[in-house]
């Protein structure tokens, strides 16, 4: 199957853009009852809105795609939602619903697809600040529709070293167990000046900005755990495509899926070779300390 993949992305922008990002720029700070997605001990929140949001991209992307596979975060069924090599969608509606409930201006959607498992096509849209960014493999990336000039920007951050560099991290939902205090005592090794003494950290609250954010040159990595597919698959085509790399949280995995839960996402660098993106990758698991692992 061969298949246009800037027509699909050129799709799936206007989707976003001209469907979806209003809806969720008049509805944010304005859904006061909503659920714990994960249980009583965790923030995971969802909406009317997101599930509202998602049946609206469910349906426009049936009409015009009825072949492809489809997977959200609000239909998603632990155990039975799986990720085949047939072209699959994988949307967030809204990432970033804790920002979206507070009216903090970073939640956006993020529209993915994969095919043979690997992200092809990515959009996501921050309709507060009206911020669009997308790629489809082999084609580049764009922002709000012009092609970005990843490569000029990259020069001028300079070359690639963790003590040098700000990383995002995000606690996440659960704040309990192992993995909460692998990620506390992670933190803790990044920003000590005995340990990676890392410039500082940003958090943002949503997986897709954070990649997007990554792509624009204004991150230099980010490290997380308890994300799922549909919060990283738009942002990996779209890191790739400015030569990023994703390999996985814990040390020493350097091949992952996009459904691998757990990730560190570096920046892509001036270094022909990529030397200097592998060693930054090497120091950054060295201050890791545990060992993230979700079902």
């Amino acid at each position: 199957m061969t298949l246009d993949l800037l027509a699909i992305e050129s799709f799936l922008c206007d989707l976003a853009v001209n469907e979806v990002g209003p809806i969720i720029k008049s509805k944010s700070g304005t859904q006061q009852n909503y659920d714990l997605k994960t249980g009583s001990r965790a923030v995971d929140l969802v909406t009317a809105i997101d599930k509202q949001v998602e049946s609206l991209i469910w349906k426009t992307l049936r009409e015009k795609y009825p072949d492809f596979r489809f997977v959200g975060e609000e239909s998603y069924v632990k155990g039975e939602t799986v990720i085949t090599d047939e072209p699959t969608f994988i949307v967030d509606p809204i990432d970033g619903t804790t920002n979206f409930v507070h009216d903090f201006p970073f939640s956006c959607t993020s529209l993915g697809l994969t095919i043979k498992k690997e992200p092809v096509v990515g959009v996501i849209y921050n309709p507060h600040l009206n911020l669009l960014i997308s790629a489809s493999y082999g084609n580049g990336v764009r922002f709000n529709s012009v092609s970005f000039d990843h490569r000029s920007k990259i020069d001028s951050m300079g070359p690639l070293i963790l003590n040098k560099s700000v990383v995002a991290l995000q606690p996440g939902s659960a704040r309990e167990g192992t993995n909460f205090q692998t990620k506390m005592d992670t933190y803790q090794n990044l920003l000590s000046c005995d340990g990676g003494f890392v410039h500082g950290f940003r958090n943002l609250g949503s997986s897709a900005m954070t990649m997007a954010y990554i792509a624009l040159g204004y991150l230099d990595s980010y490290w997380d755990g308890g994300c799922y597919s549909w919060d990283v698959c738009a942002g990996w085509c779209i890191i790739k495509e400015t030569g990023g790399k994703i390999v996985g949280a814990n040390p020493s995995e350097w091949q992952i899926q996009v459904d691998n839960h757990s990730y560190l996402v570096v920046r892509g660098t001036s270094d022909p070779n990529r030397d200097d993106q592998d060693q930054y990758i090497r120091d950054f698991w060295s201050n890791v300390k545990g060992n993230l692992h979700y079902e």
